[in-house]
């Protein structure tokens, strides 16, 4: 069956018909658990921990001679179709996993493997394989992930205006369970048939972790560097991580960029936060066009890089290194 196309990973996720497995692969495991999970509901229904239709086979049980197998061909002893999960899956895998379809069954496989490239056994083996479903998990980019929070919302009878969901994306980063329990609160605040709005938006998200982060992009951009980095570590503390301060920092240069095109912040949606806009405008004041540009091409060079690493080492170096650049930029042009 090779790679699904994405437009046809959601319908494949409520019904995988007669597929046999299922390789999830990518480097958002969060993504790679929510599709492994709604597989779950698809073929076990409501009760995901029937011991008697799901099997959840560690790294080492399913590597053994005849495990992957013989969990694939064994039958539900309270009837239908059984599940066997494995949850770290790797290139040790293939073999058990040609045993597994070269044998009877009609359980289905779920394996969840990490980064995998196009020349990892277990990858080719499954691309090749008619039987065989291959799902790409990979980390999604701002407008992707706005598109998903307005899915994930419009799922839960609610509405989102494009330019919030795009700065929901800029404010929640790419970790699914976060993403997950956002919409969960916003569309509670929100109530069937309500629309999140800018208010909503700030209020579900923005206090503690959005609040710091917020504080140092602020910071930075009207050139105060000392402020910034205090704000940063109260962000970090509070639970961010560097991918999201990336995009965030990508966003706030972004709407920079668009109001000194426009001449004006009003112009911009969402509007600037009331609580901000002093200092988004004196910011606005110290930063020509250009400027902008360049500082947005370079965080964007920084958001390819947290994609090609899987290092938060290294994530945390590029996120500090974006707001440190700002904030040295912006002192200098204050000085003139």
């Amino acid at each position: 069956m090779a790679k699904l196309d994405p437009k046809r990973i959601n319908a494949f996720l409520a019904d995988p018909g007669p597929t046999r497995a299922v390789l999830l692969y990518g480097d958002d495991a969060g993504l790679a658990r929510e599709r492994a999970e709604a597989l779950l509901r698809a073929v076990l229904g409501g009760d995901l921990s029937d011991p008697f239709r799901l099997a959840e086979l560690s790294r080492e049980e399913a590597a053994r001679p005849g495990a992957l197998a013989g969990e694939a061909a064994a039958l539900a002893m309270t009837g239908g179709r059984r599940v066997v999960r494995l949850r770290d899956a790797t290139d040790a895998h293939a073999t058990p996993l040609k045993e597994a379809l070269a044998g009877a069954g009609e359980a289905l496989l779920i394996l969840e493997g990490g980064e995998m490239t196009a020349r990892s056994k277990l990858r080719v083996l499954a691309e090749a394989a008619p039987d065989v479903a291959v799902i790409a998990c990979w980390r999604e980019r701002p407008d992707e992930l706005a598109g998903t929070i307005t899915r994930l919302l419009r799922e839960a009878g609610v509405q989102v205006d494009a330019a919030v969901a795009g700065w929901l994306a800029a404010r929640l980063g790419e970790d699914r369970m976060l993403l997950r329990r956002a919409v969960e609160v916003l569309a509670l605040h929100a109530g069937p048939g309500g629309t999140v709005d800018e208010a909503a938006a700030r209020a579900c998200v923005a206090e503690g972790v959005g609040a710091d982060l917020d504080t140092a992009l602020m910071a930075a951009t009207e050139g105060n560097a000392r402020a910034a980095d205090a704000a940063l570590d109260a962000a970090f503390a509070e639970g961010a991580n560097a991918v999201m301060v990336v995009r965030a920092t990508l966003r706030h240069v972004q709407r920079l960029h668009e109001a000194q095109i426009a001449g004006d912040s009003g112009a911009l949606r969402p509007p600037v936060f009331f609580r901000h806009k002093p200092a988004f405008d004196r910011a606005l004041r110290l930063w020509p066009t250009a400027a902008l540009e360049a500082q947005g091409a370079a965080l964007l060079e920084a958001e390819r890089r947290t994609k090609t690493t899987a290092f938060r080492e290294v994530h945390e170096a590029l996120a500090r290194a974006g707001i440190a650049a700002l904030a040295r930029q912006a002192a200098g042009f204050a000085r003139r």
